[in-house]
């Protein structure tokens, strides 16, 4: 059934790009190459994101390890899978397959221990997590997961054949498939044929990103090819943004959350608000506590 046409958006003041980030290859879990497109680096400026991963590859060398059991504490993953299949279980009972186009949406709260691993020996995988920040009074929440299938998740079409997979927020009178109110995030997976524009209206208090993974998209005078994240600028009297398919169809991720403005300490997989809470995650990590 085709995705029915979305309310019209209006942003009269579009965010320009602040500055363009590159990310950095590296490997994680065991061994799986991906890129790191937000680090500790950046979470700061992107509060309340902490990190963003891309992965994808032919090679079933590059990922067929997969993540075996790790420990997370103090934040949600976001994993969404544009192509290949990965197994999710985890020590609180929960478990899924993730495949094309769904999404795998883990509070991991006050501790969860979980493995991440490919259901396929051949053929592309790819797609990203995100980590997203919990307030201080959620990092000790019980855990949660949900698997979203591609046909669950919310569509927005616009006229000019724009099409949104509305993740979380709200798009073109379409409402995502997961709200958070304390971060309040946006995340769009847009798809722009060629020659196309898609209006996206922010809160002007919302820390907001683009990465492009396909083709390339003009952000008024700024053009990000893909494998490229653009931050985009803070301007207080700003409503929106104005993505562009840029010489050819375009497909980009619209990230954007209200920021916590709370104090970060991160040791790997477990994100808190001080070094004393992270001591304690380690110590029940090793206690067998965690879970």
């Amino acid at each position: 059934m085709p995705t029915p046409l979305a309310a019209s958006e209006t942003v009269d003041h579009p965010r320009d790009v602040e500055r363009i980030v590159a990310g950095r290859a590296t490997s994680d879990g065991a061994g799986v190459k991906l890129t790191r497109v937000i680090d500790q680096h950046l979470q700061r400026r992107l509060d309340p994101f902490l990190m963003l991963d891309a992965f994808g590859t032919d090679n079933p060398e590059d990922y067929i390890a997969g993540f075996p059991d790790h420990p997370h504490r103090g934040f949600e993953t976001i994993t969404y899978m544009i192509a290949g299949r990965m197994r999710h279980r985890d020590s609180a009972g929960h478990e899924g397959l993730l495949e094309n186009g769904g999404v795998q949406w883990m509070t991991a709260g006050r501790g969860v221990i979980h493995s991440e691993l490919p259901q396929q020996e051949e053929g592309v995988m790819e797609g990203f997590q995100l980590w997203l920040n919990l307030p201080a009074r959620d990092k000790m929440s019980t855990p949660w997961y949900r698997d979203f299938q591609a046909a669950d998740l919310p569509r927005a079409r616009t006229a000019s054949g724009v099409e949104a997979t509305v993740i979380a927020g709200r798009s073109h009178g379409v409402e995502g498939a997961v709200s958070r109110p304390a971060t309040d995030p946006y995340y769009l997976d847009v798809h722009l044929p060629a020659d196309t524009q898609f209006r996206q209206p922010l809160p002007p208090g919302h820390n907001a990103f683009v990465y492009v993974y396909r083709g390339s998209v003009a952000i008024g005078a700024t053009r990000i090819e893909s494998g490229r994240m653009a931050i985009l600028a803070n301007t207080p009297e700003a409503d929106g943004v104005v993505l562009a398919a840029h010489g050819g169809p375009a497909r980009a991720l619209l990230i954007a959350g209200h920021p916590l403005r709370e104090p970060i300490a991160q040791y790997g997989p477990f994100v808190m608000n001080d070094q004393q809470e992270i001591f304690q995650a380690l110590s029940d990590f090793r206690d067998g506590r965690l879970a």
